[in-house]
């Protein structure tokens, strides 16, 4: 048996010497190697409705032609290289990102992403931060969003009482938008534009016709106003029309439960 050992000492050198021959190789074709100036960059505080925007500048420190393959973002900002895709050993590249703050308020954080052909870093993340200043203005909020009105007879209104917020400093304007449903406040029509002071809630009275309607019926309403973040919301309304034969039976059927 150690007639082989000779034989398998030398398979070992032949596979560890190809192994340093690959390795060398893959040294003497050199890799890319992409390294960012910066990988984040604060704006500071920015008016709300402003767009900024940032170059992040990056160098190609390996010894082979560094590629970019793509460049994306979270919501919210654009991202584009504005260098050549391709990027030679010592040479550098600029990718340039612009936010519009417009809808946004506070601290905001976005992402800007990097593939390229690096082995080490083929994905790059980046990051932009804003102080997004808003300015005194109008904030609506609705309570509730969504109304069940349970089972509904027939031929009568389905019912919503409805509470319009105006959480902001400056007044809210409110408007409606159904093809066929009534609103009213305090027992009067309401007129449109509903304007309501900063601080203060107005409770409104949805009332949408079901003539001809049966079964499951699901509704929303469109709620327009001169907030900026939030021009446009919905209420979504719904219920259960049965007809009066319908509700006969029922009580029929459970009227010494509800003695």
């Amino acid at each position: 048996m150690n007639r082989h050992c000779p034989d398998r000492a030398g398979f070992s050198v032949l596979v560890l010497a190809g192994a340093l021959l690959i390795a060398n190789l893959a040294l003497a074709a050199g890799q890319p190697k992409i390294r960012f100036k910066e990988t984040a960059w604060d704006f500071g505080k920015v008016k709300q409705g402003e767009v900024v925007s940032h170059e992040f500048i990056f160098a190609n420190e390996g010894d082979a032609t560094l590629v970019i393959k793509k460049v994306s973002t979270s919501c919210g900002c654009t991202a584009a290289l504005v260098s050549v895709d391709k990027i030679q050993p010592g040479k550098e590249g600029r990718i340039g990102v612009k936010f519009d703050t417009r809808g946004y308020g506070g601290q905001v954080k976005k992402l800007v992403y990097v593939d390229s052909n690096d082995p080490d870093e083929a994905h790059r993340q980046l990051e932009v931060a804003a102080d997004v200043e808003v300015p005194p203005s109008p904030k609506i909020d609705l309570d509730p969003y969504n109304y069940d009105a349970g089972l509904v007879v027939e031929g009568e209104e389905l019912k919503a009482n409805l509470k319009i917020i105006s959480k902001g400093e400056l007044e809210l304007r409110v408007e409606f938008n159904h093809r066929n449903a009534t609103f009213s406040s305090g027992g009067k029509p309401v007129v449109s534009p509903l304007k309501i002071a900063g601080g203060k809630e107005v409770a409104v009275e949805v009332r949408i016709p079901t003539q001809g309607r049966t079964g499951v019926v699901r509704e929303y309403v469109l709620i327009k106003s001169n907030d900026p973040m939030r021009t446009t919301l919905s209420m979504y309304l719904s219920g259960y029309i049965i007809s009066r034969e319908q509700l006969k039976d029922l009580f029929n059927r459970y009227k010494d439960i509800l003695r």
